[in-house]
């Protein structure tokens, strides 16, 4: 194993030095209160990460002023009444030994007047935001000359507060498409006065958002600036210009420079999910570094020990963000530290729990499969007095996240598969294009069971008598789901087959085929036949597929141009109502139609409960348990959670 060194080396910002070069990046929590207050299970959220050796947390998204906020329940810093709990966090996080900046930031154009109070968003000019998903569009007021001055002031009174809260130091958030970004893009920046038109003209703002926040909190407050390197949209800000960037923000006396991607229209560089390259973004970053002579930090899709370590070497940056990464597993450091790369939970990039679950559903964030993150004060794993012999059916990731967190309570747990290999419905996913890296929390999953002695029996279907025969305290029915087949005639012809089995090598690929449902497997199954040739026409009930058929957001941003790419055809608002020799027959907006030419259909249209067992042996034990998709099919988040809720409860 090679040994890293750059990574465990301290590094200083301005006058503060940084024990190591890891960073935990602004991630938006959900955790806030509806004031604005820190909140306990903050508390709880930055502390995991403190503990698990991170040399800097940069706390997340953090509005100066009411108006700027991007959600319903964000944290603020717009109130000298929010300074205490502020100040409890630096505390719990300075208990590690690990510096932490706070991140001071505007919405701009991208928020909606849902969560403002009624009142329009602000932006430099009148253009809204082209990401329809999910409130905003709304075409933002125009920033005065005296509104823009009073905006520079609040950013100042928020540096006053971060000091006074006891922060170490504090970024400006100047990337991903939010107000000051806004002024500093031409892609954003419309305006003919002195804030619009060439880059000096275009940087005033933030340079006075500098000035004002350096005015307040003194020469040695550190400060630190992030922006994207390369905006990926057309007339965006490239990489060019912001080497530019670099050199002005340097001259006036910012002390890092922290180098992300993308603006709203672009999420998939902002927060890139499976299918991007692992730290992608460090390439820009390198570019930056260059010309840079303060600390460059670089963010995106870093997760492995030795890419970390190799960007460093190769003087790309100084300093790795690892955000998903450290939310998967906040003691990744501590991991990489004692050269335990096995143990490390190993973030998949589903972007589902992390991210989309904010955005789109309003829910804090959380993990796909660490179930305790988010949830760190109640999901704690606690030793039983009383261990019990307990059933788990259904090796998926719900059945082995709740034989992994039993073992850990001290209980004997057996796990029995019908299938030769652990993984369920993960097992078709890792076949999807781009999605390979879901195997990994398979092995995580599977290394962690057999570590903690679960007893593993594959290949073997379970029944009531063997249940009987076993004589469990306790059983956790994780069997899962299989396709649901609609009731439309036409559906037992042959060449009607389930999207599973063309994923799974059961079924023949058809040449010209027809997939029923366009949500995750229906998307994904078309990517597989695109890929391969076919001609292929997604039929889809709803308006349009992507997030509405739920598919997160930041992977449809880069999965539907690529079926679209492939020449798939996409057919939404389509019932289907029968399957004839002639082809598939739809209504759309009522009228009736048929898609010819097709030699295969293939169903993706929901699922169904597999429970006969858990009917069958339900009040023959003393306790039981039906989770995930055997109770409702939903998410892997939804199994994974219940999982481990039911192990607490044995």
């Amino acid at each position: 194993m090679k040994k890293l060194y750059k990574l465990f080396t301290s590094i200083k910002i301005g006058n503060l030095e940084v024990k190591n070069r890891i960073v935990f990046p602004p991630m938006v929590t959900g955790h806030a209160g509806e004031d604005g207050k820190v909140t306990e299970s903050h508390l709880n959220w930055y502390e995991a990460r403190a503990k698990g050796g991170v040399g800097l947390i940069i706390v997340e998204f953090t509005p100066v002023v009411k108006r700027g906020t991007a959600g319903p329940v964000l944290l603020g810093i717009w109130d000298d009444g929010l300074i205490p709990g502020l100040q409890e966090l630096v505390k719990k996080v300075h208990a590690y030994d690990t510096k932490i900046f706070i991140q001071l930031a505007h919405a701009g154009r991208q928020t909606a007047s849902a969560f403002l109070g009624g009142q329009l968003p602000v932006a430099p000019s009148t253009i809204p935001c082209p990401l329809r998903e999910p409130l905003l569009h709304e075409v933002p007021h125009e920033l005065s000359i005296e509104e823009i001055e009073e905006i520079v002031r609040q950013f100042g009174m928020a540096g006053r507060r971060a000091k006074e809260a006891g922060f170490d130091g504090l970024e400006i958030h100047g990337a991903h498409g939010y107000l000051i970004s806004e002024f500093m893009s031409p892609y954003t920046n419309k305006r003919h006065d002195a804030y619009g038109g060439d880059l000096l003209s275009r940087m005033k703002f933030p340079l006075e958002i500098i000035e004002s926040v350096r005015r307040e909190v003194g020469k040695d407050f550190p400060i630190s600036f992030r922006y994207s390197g390369n905006e990926y949209v057309p007339d965006g800000r490239t990489i060019e210009e912001s080497k530019r960037i670099a050199r002005i923000l340097e001259a006036v006396g910012v002390d890092c420079l922290h180098v992300a991607a993308g603006v709203y229209e672009s999420f998939w560089s902002q927060i890139p999910p499976y299918g991007i390259q692992e730290g992608f973004n460090a390439a820009d970053a390198a570019v930056i570094k260059q010309v840079a002579g303060i600390p460059v930090i670089t963010v995106g899709r870093i997760k492995s020990p030795e890419v970390a370590e190799e960007i460093l070497e190769q003087g790309k940056a100084d300093m790795v963000a690892l955000g998903r990464q450290l939310i998967c597993d906040p003691d990744w450091p501590q991991k990489v530290a004692a050269g335990d790369f096995d143990e490390i939970r190993p973030c998949i990039g589903c972007t589902q729990s992390c991210i989309n679950r904010g955005i789109v559903e309003g829910k804090p964030a959380a993990c796909i499969y660490n179930t305790a993150a988010g949830m760190e004060g109640e999901a704690v794993v606690r030793r039983t007095k009383s261990p019990k012999k307990v059933l788990v059916i259904g090796g998926g990731p719900g059945g082995l996240e709740a034989a992994r967190v039993a073992a850990l309570r001290g209980h004997r747990v057996m796990l029995f598969e019908k299938a030769e290999k652990l993984g369920g419905r993960f097992n078709l996913a890792c076949i999807a294009p781009f999605k390979q890296e879901f195997a990994l929390a398979i092995k995580w999953l599977t290394n962690q069971v057999t570590k903690l002695g679960v007893e593993v029996e594959l290949g073997r279907e379970v029944t009531p008598k063997l249940v009987e025969e076993i004589s469990p305290d306790a059983v956790v029915i994780a069997t899962g789901a299989v396709t649901q087949i609609p009731s439309v005639p036409g559906m037992e012809r042959r060449e009607v087959v389930i999207g599973e089995d063309i994923l799974g090598g059961k079924a023949h690929l058809g040449t010209r085929v027809a997939i029923l449902g366009g949500g995750g497997i229906g998307t994904e199954v078309a990517d597989f036949m695109a890929q391969r040739g076919k001609q292929v026409t997604i039929v889809e009930m709803l308006p349009e597929i992507g997030v509405p058929t739920g598919i997160s957001l930041f992977v449809a941003q880069l999965l539907i141009p690529r079926l679209l790419r492939y020449g798939v055809k996409i057919l939404t608002r389509a019932l289907v109502k029968e399957i004839t020799d002639a082809g598939v027959v739809v209504t759309v907006d009522a009228k009736e139609e048929t898609i010819v030419g097709i030699d295969q259909v293939i169903v993706a249209m929901g699922a169904k409960p597999v429970n006969e067992l858990a009917k069958k042996i339900e009040g023959k034990v003393a306790e039981f348990y039906i989770i995930g998709d055997a109770k409702e099919p939903r998410t892997a988040f939804e199994a994974t959670h219940e999982g481990a809720e039911a192990a607490r409860l044995i």
